[in-house]
């Protein structure tokens, strides 16, 4: 079983958590200011189409980094309230390398598993 995570383990992933949110926190910045500029006016039906088609996989790929900007802010807030690293499915601490790949990780690799195995069979 692993073992619970010390103090240092801790700050080093609120070190890479706090590095991470600031990188999104930039990109999702600028890129919004982008997308709400004046558009440009487009006659030809393909280039308006194109364009939509981009500002809609623009809007996507935003969404889905404040998302991630979200659980990012969700794990920041479990370290400080000692729950980061616990698995919210069984209780049991979360592998220290599942943490290194995936900081925000809420399950253990277990619990994860069988969670999507859940989800295939429901054919989500």
């Amino acid at each position: 079983m692993p073992q619970k995570l010390n103090k240092k383990d801790l700050e080093n992933f609120r070190k890479v958590l706090l590095v991470q949110l600031k990188e999104l926190k930039n990109k999702l910045g600028g890129s919004v200011e982008e997308l709400s500029e004046e558009p440009e006016v487009m006659p030809d039906l393909s280039d308006r189409a194109t364009a939509e088609t981009d500002l809609h996989f623009d809007l996507r790929v935003k969404d889905r980094e404040q998302k991630l900007i979200d659980k990012i802010t969700e794990a920041l807030k479990r370290i400080d309230k000692g729950g980061f690293g616990i698995c919210e499915r069984c209780g049991d601490p979360i592998e220290l390398e599942r943490l290194k790949a995936r900081p925000i990780a809420t399950l253990c690799i277990d619990c994860k598993t069988e969670q999507e195995r859940d989800e295939k069979s429901r054919g989500e």
